[in-house]
């Protein structure tokens, strides 16, 4: 059995660190009174500290531990903390260290902060940073992870992926290649793959496409021979996507909202039990609420009425807030509207106390032009509403809300007509049935992004391109977009879409655990543990229709006879 001296160096070792004899001693003398598993669970928690940090050399002072021990008893208070909202422009940015293997915080390697439009070489950065993410998640990969051992079995089921250079270099025919790249047209009708070594054109005409939408700007693996400086691309698809535990055990630091000290409030125990404890939590989501519209105001009245027996953790109002863009005296539209809306929720004092009201515009609302990420829509359109709902939260497009360990994005944005739109390949014009949705969340998910798409289709903010990252990914994506209502699970990520409210009869609810439910009046999606209801308003004349709640985990909703 390890002595306590032994399991310090060796652990410090495997990530390639020495510690001082000063260090190491005061280490020991923190850890001894410990038993063996705790004092592994310490040691692997001031790594977690330690490796965040942007050290330039392996040798590890005694300063940097007393400060990584100091950091791991100071953050508890992190973890009393159970809801957050973090907005985008809020949200820690990270950069890939190819030569150190490790994720570490962009505000570590750069005096100067981020400016909101850039400097010259913003563009390329985001696509490079883009790119490595990917990279080094598809390196790892079984499919393409050298073996450690020459012999090793799986040797000759792995695959190698070549550098756009290599390929640019070789003066003879190359057979079977496979290259990681993000596919652009730099030319008229001309395609080619990028990546940060080179550039290189492709021929896709006897390509065979799988799974996904394909668009400009899309990191995708090619497969096929290039010859006389073409790369004939023989097969198309994307890179393997990863779960967020495999992430997390790779880059426990990698924590993109700043919310935890020194990991992943997703890896906190204290926060895993208070989430166990509260199995009742639930987040109703509701898109394109056109309070000019009276039949949505309706509604809204018949859900708070039903939620005041019962107050949700959280209501998230997602933008569009009025049916028709805003023009010019159209603002005292807006203004008026949310004042109605606050008087209506200040009828109901149970759910003013006991759930937060988050706020989420969408494309027509008014603030900057169509850019992502969207700021928060201005107080000045607001009027009084905040002084009758205090609690509302009014934050970007998209957005982060933590609820104890989990991770939920919400983002605003018509993405799936988009992808459809600038595809070069259409996939429901050569197959019978096509699952749009679940090629959306597939391309998503392998570009670790919500927005792969052209930036003159969908233009982002290049230094804040990090806050729509989905790497980690997050536990549930909120894409409220007018496409028809889907939910969609993969790498144990839900994606849905919560539809419109003033055009569908329903609404979506998030709770994180699975119970049995046998009420046919709910669609009930599952996936582990987590679940989303989609729950129907059965009533079509809203004054005579009622809720009743038999408790936090059934609703029932149906017309009164």
């Amino acid at each position: 059995m390890k002595t306590l001296k032994a399991s310090i160096i060796f652990a410090f070792y495997m990530h390639g660190y020495t510690l001082r004899s000063d260090a190491l001693k005061f280490l020991q003398e923190q850890l001894e009174i410990l038993s063996p598993p705790e004092q592994q669970a310490d040691i692997d928690k001031i790594l977690n500290h330690i490796v965040g940090q942007n050290l330039t050399s392996p040798l590890i002072e005694k300063s940097v531990v007393e400060a990584a021990y100091k950091g791991l008893h100071s953050s508890t208070a992190d973890d009393s903390v159970l809801f957050n909202v973090c907005d985008a422009f809020s949200l820690i940015r990270f950069t890939f260290n190819a030569d150190l293997k490790k994720f570490m915080p962009w505000s570590s390697l750069h005096e100067k902060s981020v400016a909101l439009h850039g400097h010259a070489n913003s563009k390329a950065d985001m696509l490079i940073e883009r790119f490595r993410t990917v990279h080094q998640r598809t390196a790892r990969h079984k499919l393409f992870a050298a073996p450690i051992v020459l012999s090793d079995a799986r040797q000759s089921s792995t695959y190698s992926l070549r550098a756009i250079e290599h390929l640019l270099g070789s003066s003879s025919k190359e057979e079977n290649v496979i290259v990681l790249g993000i596919l652009t047209q730099l030319k008229e009708g001309q395609f080619f793959l990028e990546d940060p070594t080179g550039v290189v054109r492709v021929n896709l005409k006897q390509a065979v496409y799988k799974g996904g939408l394909f668009t400009e700007n899309n990191i995708v693996l090619a497969e096929g021979f290039y010859e006389d400086k073409i790369f004939y691309v023989t097969a198309m698809g994307f890179p393997p996507s990863e779960t967020a535990d495999i992430t997390l055990s790779h880059f426990p630091n990698l924590c993109v909202t700043p919310y935890a000290s020194m990991n992943s409030h997703r890896l906190s125990t204290n926060l895993k039990h208070a989430e166990e404890a509260n199995t009742d939590a639930m987040f109703v989501f509701l898109s394109d609420v056109w309070l000019d519209q009276l039949q949505v105001m309706q509604k809204l009245h018949i859900l708070f009425a039903g939620y005041s027996l019962m107050p949700p953790t959280c209501f998230v109002f997602i933008g569009n807030f009025l049916s028709l863009p805003i023009i010019g005296s159209q603002s005292k539209i807006f203004e008026d509207s949310f004042s109605q809306l606050g008087t209506m929720i200040s009828e109901f004092p149970t759910l003013m106390e006991n759930s937060q009201f988050i706020f989420i515009p969408g494309p027509n609302d008014p603030g900057l032009p169509h850019i992502l990420p969207r700021p928060a829509i201005p107080p000045s359109f607001l009027g009084d509403f905040k002084k009758k709902v205090p609690k509302a939260i009014f934050t970007s497009n998209p957005c982060h809300i933590q609820y104890c360990t989990q991770d939920i994005v919400v983002f605003r944005e018509d993405i799936i007509s988009k992808m459809c739109r600038n595809s070069i390949y259409t996939p429901w014009e050569h197959e019978e049935k096509v699952d749009i949705p679940s090629l959306f969340v597939k391309t998503a998910i392998a570009n670790a992004h919500l927005l792969p798409l052209p930036l003159n289709v969908a233009p982002v903010y290049w230094e804040y391109d990090h806050a729509l990252s989905l790497y980690p990914l997050p536990d549930v994506v909120v894409c409220a977009d007018k496409h028809d209502p889907y939910t969609v699970t993969s790498s144990d990520c839900i994606f849905f879409n919560p539809v419109c409210i003033s055009k569908f009869e329903f609404i979506y609810i998030y709770i994180k655990f699975q119970f049995n439910m046998e009420n046919p009046n709910l669609s009930l999606v599952e996936n582990s543990v987590k679940v989303v209801y989609e729950v129907v308003f059965m009533g079509h004349s809203y004054e005579n229709s009622y809720y009743e709640f038999t408790n936090f985990r059934k609703i029932i909703v149906y017309e009164k006879l």
